[in-house]
Formats: C-alpha cells, sequence, structure tokens
C-alpha cells in the first residue's frame, strides 16, 4: 500500500494516479479543502483521507508531498513507526528509470509543452505521463514517459531523462536561487542527465551557457538554431508554420494555440517526434487536435464577454498570455486580472508584473495569496504592483460586481491558484444579467 501526505498537490496527485494504473494499491490524506486535483482521484477509486496520524499503518510505504514535515502528523507517525518514505521526486525518480523519459523543464512552458507531448505520443504510439496540472497516466505497455521537472530547489535532478528538454531559463524561485547565474548552474546539472540528448530553445540566451557533455540541439525562430519555424502565420485561427530540422524539410504544422511562446513549445515536442522517426504527417494530425494543459489559456464564451483561466503567475507568463489573447481577440477590449503567489516574487518583480498588466486595456490586483513561509517580506501588499500600474485597481471577491461594466471584453484571470474561484463568481453573476440559464 502506497499512502501520499499531501495527495491533492497537482504533482502528487498524478503520481498517484500513475502508481494506481500500474497496479499498485493507492490511497491519500490531504486537507479538508476541495481542490481540483481531487476530481481524476476519485474516478479512479483513490480513497481520499484528511491528515490522521491513525491512517499511517506499519505495512504502508509513504509517498511525502514536499510541503509536508515532521510536524505533520502523518509524517511523524510514519517515521515513528520506521516506515520506506519516500519523497515526491525520489518516486519520479525510480519512475523515470522504468521508461524512454523525456523530462521537460523551463522556467515557463514546461506544463503545456509535456501535455503537448502526451497529446501527440498518445495518439501515435502511446505514452505515459506527469504533468503539473494533476494530470498523471501510465500502462506498462508504453515505451514513452512525457515527465513535467520542475527546477525548484532543483528536484529536476533527481530524474534519469533519455531526451532533456529545457523550454527557457529565466530567473524565479528567488526564495530558493540567489542569482541567475545559480539558476544556469541547475540547468547545467539537469542537462547532463540526460542519456541521449538535450534538446533546448536557442531563441533563449541562457541556454547557450549549457554546454552539456551530451549532444544538444536548438529550437527556435532564428536562422542558428537546428530545428527552426519558418514561413510563420499568427491569425485568429491558431499559428501555421514549416519546420526545417538540420537545414532538411521536416513538414508544414497548424497549431490551434496562439502566440509565439506556444509555437515555440510546439517545436520541442516536433524535435523530440522527428528524433524518434516519427511521420511529419502523423505528428502535425495529432498537433491540430491538441487542447491545451488544465489551467492554460482555458476560455469560456457568455454573450459577448470571453473569460480565460490561466496559471500564469510570472511576469514573463502574464504577458505572453495577454499577447495571446490579442491575437485571437484583437476586436475585443482585454482586462487582467491577477493575484499573485509568494511575497518574494511580488516584490523582486514588481515592475515586471507592472509591465506585463499595462498591455492590457484595464489591470486589477488581487491580494497576495502566500502560500509558503516566507521571511523579510513582511511589508509586501499588492500595492507594490498596483501603484506602478497605468490603469489598475483593487479587486477582491466583495468587488467582483465591478466586472459586470465590461461589454465585448476578455477577462483574463491569472494565478497559479485559486482565482478561478473569482472567476467562477463572476461567471455566474453575469450569467444571471445576461438571463443565461
Amino acid at each position: 500500500m502506497y499512502h501520499f501526505i499531501g495527495i491533492k498537490g497537482t504533482g502528487m496527485s498524478a503520481l498517484a494516479q500513475i502508481l494506481n494504473d500500474l497496479g499498485y494499491e493507492v490511497q491519500g490524506s490531504d486537507k479538508p479543502d476541495h481542490f481540483f486535483t481531487e476530481t481524476p482521484l476519485i474516478e479512479k477509486g483513490i480513497k481520499i483521507l484528511e491528515f490522521n496520524a491513525d491512517n499511517i499503518t506499519p505495512d504502508m510505504t509513504i509517498v511525502q508531498g514536499n510541503a509536508f514535515n515532521e510536524h505533520n502528523p502523518e509524517v511523524a507517525k510514519a517515521q515513528e513507526l520506521g516506515l520506506k518514505i519516500y519523497s515526491y521526486q525520489d518516486m519520479l525518480g525510480r519512475l523515470s528509470r522504468m521508461f524512454k523519459t523525456v523530462t521537460i523543464a523551463g522556467c515557463h512552458g514546461k506544463t503545456t509543452t509535456t501535455a503537448m507531448l502526451y497529446h501527440v505520443l498518445s495518439e501515435i504510439k502511446g505514452c505515459n505521463t506527469l504533468i503539473g496540472d494533476g494530470t498523471g497516466y501510465a500502462s506498462k505497455e508504453n515505451e514513452y514517459f512525457a515527465l513535467e521537472a520542475c527546477e525548484y530547489k532543483r528536484h529536476f535532478l533527481n530524474y534519469t531523462p533519455y531526451y532533456a528538454v529545457i523550454t527557457n531559463i529565466e530567473l524565479d524561485h528567488i526564495d530558493y536561487y540567489k542569482n541567475i547565474d545559480d539558476v544556469i548552474d541547475a540547468f547545467r546539472s539537469y542537462a547532463n542527465l540526460a542519456t541521449n540528448m538535450v534538446i533546448a530553445c536557442g531563441d533563449d540566451p541562457y541556454t547557450h551557457y549549457l554546454q552539456p557533455d551530451k549532444p544538444i540541439f536548438f529550437y527556435g525562430l532564428s536562422d542558428d538554431n537546428d530545428i527552426i519555424a519558418k514561413d510563420v502565420e499568427y491569425h485568429n485561427n491558431g499559428t501555421s508554420f514549416d519546420v526545417f530540422i538540420e537545414d532538411n524539410y521536416y513538414g508544414h504544422f497548424d497549431l490551434p494555440l496562439y502566440g509565439k511562446h506556444m509555437l515555440l513549445n510546439s517545436l520541442a515536442v516536433i524535435a523530440i517526434c522527428y528524433y524518434e522517426r516519427l511521420e511529419a504527417k502523423d505528428v502535425a494530425k495529432a498537433l491540430k487536435t491538441f487542447e491545451g494543459a488544465k489551467r492554460r489559456f482555458k476560455e469560456t464564451v457568455i454573450d459577448d464577454i470571453v473569460t480565460i483561466d490561466d496559471y500564469a503567475h510570472h511576469p514573463t507568463e502574464v504577458k505572453v498570455t495577454i499577447k495571446g489573447a490579442r491575437q485571437k481577440y484583437p476586436d475585443k477590449k482585454i482586462i487582467a486580472i491577477l493575484k499573485t503567489h509568494t511575497l518574494s516574487r511580488t516584490k523582486e518583480f514588481a515592475q515586471e508584473f507592472a509591465d506585463a498588466l499595462n498591455l492590457a486595456d484595464e489591470s486589477y490586483i488581487m491580494d497576495v495569496g502566500v502560500d509558503r513561509e516566507e521571511t523579510g517580506y513582511d511589508d509586501v501588499t499588492y500595492e507594490v504592483i498596483l501603484d506602478k500600474l497605468d490603469n489598475g485597481k483593487y479587486m477582491s471577491m466583495d468587488k467582483v460586481d465591478e466586472l459586470l461594466k465590461y461589454e465585448n471584453a476578455v477577462l483574463i484571470f491569472m494565478s497559479s491558484k485559486d482565482i478561478y474561484i473569482l472567476k467562477d463568481e463572476y461567471e455566474k453573476r453575469l450569467k444571471e444579467k445576461k438571463g443565461i440559464e
């Protein structure tokens, strides 16, 4: 019996689903709060309990979520009983050695790229996956494993990738990384774990500092890359382009997604497929049906209003999400609503967040959702961003009616956590206003 402490976390939920799919007995525990990751667990018959030391019995193997330590009653009981305890990344590391694993790392885009790779390989050959949006699936019959690999605290160094993909390198997680050189050093170590090759975005300047001891191939729009998108057309149905790999034409692709960042993500997937000798026409057919990852540019249309739920929580992600909305809806007003998480990121990137939000016609900022303990940031509030906005206001649950004034608009709700609660309430009131059932 595998018991997951913190099973509702996105990665933990996905990992529990994978072990269940592989035939192991799985259960877990967490806080009573509702979270969207519960649904697939319940559908697969995986028991979810509330934290209680009595849940832990001598016959269990423990998978411990990174957010929990010995102060958790179940962790304390497992240690007392001398049970085998794996961290989330340790257990994933064991799984990564069982398959031809493609790890996708990067400060942005790794969830979407992993979901896209999983979709394409599943359509053509079959693929296992763990995605940071809570998606987990596995079959012993599949050769491939598409794995989202997080750089936080160098967790991605626990894995054994056949291909190591790097979508970009940027300073983030400043509660752990000292500076950009520290981040580059972590990605250099990650790249050297590849047993076959490294696939990296060559349009990102920092990836060229890696120089791993394994072959590295670069993708992007610049002509000095190995995998290049040419004749790119951005339109309101998506993005179309041709791909050349090592100076040879590979194929034409139509991507039903928006923005340069999505094009770059697809090039990483196309590169893997090329080096696995998959037919371009099969890859193109599969890409055309990819609908995106959970909480990535998820749209709802209510009369003349479009709402978008997106995981964007870093300035770069906020910027590309707003630009993607502009590409798809050039004739609508763009309204951005952001809820940041972690005080350190809010303070250090306040100007960058403001610059990104200022790309919208109007913007709103919510209270910081503090989800990890940080010291030295007691003076940080949403106002460090609000003060820098050109046309910005404060937003909270009791101000949601202010959003009802917009017509023919796109409202983008961005947060790594729970801003969808605000979005859901807005949509409910909007339908009431418009008389929509």
